[in-house]
C-alpha cells in the first residue's frame, strides 16, 4: 500500500486530510512535530511526505533539505505563507510543489496522485534518450551522465524528459507546468523557473551558462538542438 507521511502541527487540518487521502486507499502516517516527522520518515522512507513549513521543534525547510541530503521523495509543501521568495526558497531545497493555505483537500488529493503517478516506473515502448552525455532512461526512471548516476526530483525528471524529447521546440511555463503537474495552476508558472534552476545545476557543467536547456526570452525553455 502507498504510503503517505503528512508532518503539519493542525491537528483538524492532519484529520481531513488523512481521511481524504485514506479515502482514496492511501495508507496516511502523521506527525505533529517537525522532528517528530523527519524521525518518523528515517524509520518507514514513505512513497512521499506532505510537509508544513512552520512547525515546532524542526522547520519544514530543514526537514526538506535533510530529506534531500539522503533521498528524492517526492516532497509536497503546505505554507500559509504566501510570499513568492518563501515558497521559491522551499522549491530550490528540492520539494517538487507546494499548496498555499487554505485549500481545497480534493486539490491536495489531485496533486498527491499525480506526484506518484510521476515519480513510479510507467511502461513505456519508446527508446531511452540520449541527450548530449545524458541518458535518460523512461522505465527505469533514472538518468546518467557519463555512466554517473544523476538524482533528480520526479518533477525535475519530467521537466528533463519533455524537454529534451523535443529539442529546439520552445516550450512556455504554462506548458512544462501542464507537462509536470498534469494541470496548470494559475499563478504556479513561475515555480518552473526554480525547477529549471534545480535541474541546471544538477546536469550543467558551468549552471550559469547553459548548453542542455536554453532560455526563450518572453516564452520559456527549450533543449539545445545540439550539445556542445
Amino acid at each position: 500500500m502507498t504510503t503517505i507521511l503528512i508532518i503539519e502541527d493542525e491537528k483538524e487540518l492532519v484529520q481531513v486530510l488523512g481521511s481524504y487521502l485514506e479515502k482514496e486507499d492511501y495508507r496516511v502516517l502523521t506527525a505533529y512535530r517537525g522532528d517528530a516527522g523527519y524521525q518518523l520518515w528515517k524509520e518507514t522512507r514513505p512513497d512521499l511526505v506532505l510537509l508544513d513549513l512552520n512547525l515546532p521543534g524542526m522547520n519544514g525547510l530543514e526537514i526538506a533539505r535533510r530529506i534531500r541530503e539522503e533521498d528524492q521523495t517526492p516532497l509536497i509543501m503546505i505554507t500559509a505563507r504566501v510570499e513568492e521568495a518563501d515558497q521559491i526558497i522551499g522549491l530550490e531545497i528540492g520539494a517538487d510543489d507546494y499548496i498555499t493555505k487554505p485549500f481545497s483537500p480534493r486539490v491536495v488529493v489531485a496533486k498527491v496522485r499525480s506526484l506518484l503517478r510521476r515519480a513510479g516506473s510507467q511502461p513505456d515502448l519508446e527508446r531511452d534518450i540520449r541527450f548530449g552525455e545524458l541518458r535518460i532512461d523512461r522505465n527505469a526512471h533514472t538518468v546518467t551522465q557519463s555512466g554517473r548516476p544523476i538524482d533528480l526530483t520526479p518533477t525535475e525528471f519530467d521537466l528533463l524528459l519533455t524537454l529534451s524529447s523535443q529539442p529546439g521546440r520552445a516550450f512556455t511555463r504554462e506548458q512544462l507546468l501542464e507537462a509536470t503537474q498534469g494541470v496548470a495552476y494559475e499563478g504556479y508558472e513561475r515555480t518552473i523557473d526554480t525547477h529549471i534552476k534545480n535541474l541546471r545545476g544538477k546536469i550543467e557543467p558551468d549552471p550559469q551558462n547553459p548548453t542542455y536547456i536554453e532560455t526563450v526570452f518572453g516564452v520559456g525553455y527549450r533543449a539545445a538542438r545540439e550539445i556542445d
